[in-house]
């Protein structure tokens, strides 16, 4: 069984929050790829310790403790995810795991001279805000998962998700990268794939993939 700790949970949670819309327990255990009922019985612990609102068959709430504690550990996640990719060159379906390892064991001073160092970037390599010290977002336009659109629709991609590494290294074989604009040349109502042009290329992308990848709508 996969060790999921607090703080894997409450990262997730706020991660979900403006992809997933209502967030319910199938789908934290969905992304963290782990039973419902281990994530119940979590979800009972951090409710009672003023992490989440929770109640069952309703939808899943951070308390304000429960978002600075998120917030505080996704931004050492984001930062040192940046400094992976761009720093050491790590391949980007290798970083999340690294730097969940590292996230744990850093201070504050740490991690704020890490973000010096980067200069203090605004978004991770797959796409995801890193707030600042103070907790606060940089501005960035709202997202919807690719799966959401029609033929015809065009778009910017703006973020991956990182949860799963298998996606990670699909998309990079598919020659799939942040701010490449695409546009839905078809989609099918028999499974809900599909397929996007890139410059000259097309691709095909399951439901479950293009779910996964989000974008910025054109204008």
């Amino acid at each position: 069984m996969k060790n999921i700790s607090k703080e894997d949970y409450l990262s997730a949670i706020y991660k979900l929050r403006d992809e997933a819309g209502e967030i319910k327990p199938n789908i934290i255990a969905e992304n963290l790829e782990i039973s419902p009922a281990a994530v119940t019985d979590m979800l009972k612990k951090l409710s009672t310790d003023g992490f989440v609102q929770y109640k069952k068959y309703k939808g899943i709430k951070l308390t304000a403790k429960g978002e600075r504690y998120a917030v505080h550990m996704i931004r050492k996640h984001r930062l040192w995810e940046t400094f992976l990719f761009e720093v050491l060159k790590m391949p980007w379906e290798k970083i999340h795991s690294e730097a969940e390892k590292l996230e744990h064991s850093s201070s504050d001073e740490l991690v704020d001279k890490l973000e010096e160092y980067l200069n203090y970037p605004k978004f991770d390599p797959h796409g995801y805000p890193i707030p600042d010290k103070n907790g606060s977002l940089p501005k960035h336009k709202p997202v919807i998962a690719l799966s959401e659109l029609r033929k015809n629709d065009k778009g910017t991609i703006a973020r991956i998700s990182d949860f799963k590494s298998e996606l990670l290294v699909y998309a990079a074989k598919q020659g799939l990268s942040l701010g490449q604009k695409f546009t839905v040349k078809d989609k099918l109502d028999f499974d809900g794939s599909v397929i996007i042009k890139i410059n000259t290329n097309e691709v095909s992308l399951s439901k479950k993939i293009a779910s996964n990848i989000f974008i910025v709508m054109e204008e």
